[in-house]
């Protein structure tokens, strides 16, 4: 018995979708301009004040000649974060917290206590006048950062002399 010859069957062809029609490509747009790079003004010594202060067991602490550098009266408007251990205080319209009558700054606390600052030991005070800024250092990463730079300033002088 012969077998018919059968035509080859193609099942992939009806499986394939059609070709689109050619459409022509877009071109490339242009990238929108980046706005420039404004750097904040450099911190130096006409604008950096430094004052220390005891913070009372209520957690205010006076600081009168730097809040007169920033240009803060009594009853301007706060806002008062944490940041790396610090308190970073700046205006803030909106603030919750403001200067007090006397020129006293509140350090809220629970802020105080995330940074370690303790009723009575020092803090370090630093007003930044040209960014508008104070800041709140513990004594302990005065302490710290000093005991760092001292270390380093060890190590070089027992470098120098060997």
């Amino acid at each position: 018995m012969t077998r018919p010859i059968r035509p080859k069957e193609h099942l992939v062809g009806p499986l394939a979708p059609a070709a689109l029609p050619a459409r022509p490509r877009p071109g490339a747009m242009p990238m929108p301009a980046l706005p420039a790079r404004v750097c904040p003004p450099a911190i130096t010594d006409a604008s950096l004040v430094l004052g220390m202060a005891l913070p009372a067991r209520c957690g205010r602490v006076s600081a009168q000649h730097l809040l007169r550098a920033l240009g803060w009266p009594p009853h301007h408007r706060l806002d008062i974060q944490t940041r790396h251990g610090m308190l970073v205080i700046c205006s803030a319209s909106d603030g919750l917290h403001q200067v007090g009558s006397r020129g006293d700054l509140p350090l809220p606390a629970n802020a105080r206590h995330m940074c370690r600052i303790e009723p009575g030991q020092p803090v370090l005070l630093a007003a930044i006048v040209t960014h508008d800024l104070l800041v709140v250092h513990p004594v302990s990463t005065v302490v710290r950062l000093l005991a760092d730079l001292h270390t380093h300033l060890a190590g070089a002088d027992n470098w120098a002399r060997g």
